[in-house]
C-alpha cells in the first residue's frame, strides 16, 4: 500500500469515527446535580487508575512488535528466556495497588451515594411517586394531588425523593445528568434521592429492555425555579381529568410514543394500590382498581427499607414472609 492510499483510508476512518461519536451526547459526563457530579468524578478516577496499566501495556505491545520484528537483526534473540524477577514485581504489584485503591473508593462511595440515603439539605424535599408502565412513565405528586405522564418537574436546589415501582415488567429509571439509575419492580418500592443545581430540561429514560415500546420510553425532567414549579403545578391542576381507578386502568394499557399529559386530581392511595396488587400473600388485601373504591382506606403504604444486606423488604410484612 502506498503512502497516498494509506492517508486516504485514514481520512475515511476518521470521518466514520466522527459520525459515530456525533450520536453520543455524553450526558453522564455533563452532570447538573450533586449525585451526578460525584458519579462523574468516580468515573474519571477509575478511568485514570486503569489507564496507569492500560496505556503502558498498549504502548509496549506496539513497541515490542516493532522492536522484535523479523526484519530487525539488531534485536536481542533469547529463545531460552523464561523469567525476570523485576518484570514479575511490576506486573503484580502495580495492578494489586490499583485494585486496593479502587476497593477503598468503591466502599466509601457505595455508602456515600446510596440511592436510599436522603440528601442533606435545608430545603424541603419534593416527593414524587413513579410508576413504570408499558411503555410510559407516570409521575404522581401526593403533596399536590396532581400527576403527569412522561413529564417530570421539580425545583432547583430542592431534593427530590422518588418512590418507584412498576405495574408491569421490571424497568429502570434513569436521568443521566442527575445520576443514579435504579430499578422499578412490581410489588416493590425502591427509592432514589436526587437534586438539580442548574435549571434546564434533562432527558430521562428507561435503561432496562421491557418489550416492543422500550425504545420510546422517554420523559422530560424539568428543573426550574420555585415560581416555575408553582406554575407547572398550576398547569397540572388545570387539567380536567382525574386519575382514579378507571382512568388508571386505561392508562396502564400497553401503548407507545405516549404524549405528555396531566391529571388535575389523583385518588389518594393510588401508588400504594399499585404496589399492593403485586404483593400476593404479603399484601394486606388487594385493592380493586376502580373509581368507586377508596384507595386511601384499603392501601397501607409500602415503605421498602434498604437493609445492610442490600435487600428491599416491605415494612408491613413479617420476617418469615420476607424470607419467602
Amino acid at each position: 500500500m502506498n503512502k497516498q492510499a494509506l492517508i486516504s483510508r485514514l481520512r475515511y476512518a476518521g470521518v466514520g469515527v466522527a459520525v459515530l461519536l456525533s450520536g453520543c451526547n455524553m450526558e453522564v459526563l455533563a452532570p447538573k446535580g450533586d449525585i451526578g457530579a460525584d458519579e462523574k468524578s468516580l468515573i474519571l478516577i477509575a478511568l485514570g487508575l486503569m489507564a496507569i496499566v492500560a496505556i503502558p501495556v498498549i504502548a509496549m505491545t506496539l513497541w515490542f512488535a516493532w522492536r522484535y520484528r523479523s526484519g530487525n537483526k539488531k534485536a536481542t534473540y533469547a529463545p531460552n528466556w523464561s523469567h525476570s524477577t523485576g518484570v514479575e514485581v511490576v506486573v503484580w504489584t502495580v495492578p494489586a495497588i490499583i485494585v486496593a485503591i479502587l476497593a477503598v473508593i468503591t466502599w466509601r462511595s457505595s455508602h456515600a451515594l446510596d440511592p436510599y440515603k436522603p440528601l442533606a439539605s435545608e430545603a424541603r424535599p419534593v416527593t414524587v411517586q413513579v410508576v413504570s408502565l408499558d411503555w410510559k412513565w407516570l409521575f404522581v405528586y401526593p403533596e399536590y394531588g396532581v400527576a403527569s405522564v412522561n413529564e417530570l418537574a421539580f425545583p432547583v436546589d430542592r431534593p427530590v425523593n422518588f418512590q418507584i415501582t412498576s405495574d408491569s415488567v421490571m424497568n429502570a429509571f434513569f436521568i443521566p445528568q442527575l445520576g443514579s439509575q435504579i430499578y422499578a419492580m412490581a410489588g416493590m418500592e425502591t427509592k432514589l434521592h436526587l437534586i438539580a443545581r442548574e435549571p434546564g430540561s434533562y432527558e430521562g429514560l428507561s435503561t432496562n429492555f421491557s418489550g416492543e415500546g422500550f425504545s420510546d420510553m422517554h420523559f422530560k425532567a424539568i428543573a426550574t425555579s420555585e415560581d416555575g414549579f408553582k406554575d407547572w403545578i398550576a398547569k397540572a391542576k388545570a387539567a380536567q381529568v382525574t386519575l382514579d381507578g378507571d382512568s388508571y386502568k386505561a392508562l396502564a394499557q400497553p401503548s407507545q410514543k405516549v404524549p405528555v399529559s396531566y391529571y388535575g386530581a389523583v385518588t389518594p392511595g393510588l401508588f400504594a394500590s399499585v404496589v399492593n396488587k403485586h404483593m400476593g400473600d404479603m399484601s394486606h388485601g388487594e385493592m380493586p382498581m376502580d373509581s368507586h373504591h377508596d384507595m386511601s382506606q384499603a392501601g397501607m403504604p409500602m415503605d421498602m427499607h434498604h437493609h445492610e444486606d442490600g435487600d428491599a423488604v416491605s415494612s408491613n410484612t413479617t420476617p418469615t414472609q420476607a424470607e419467602k
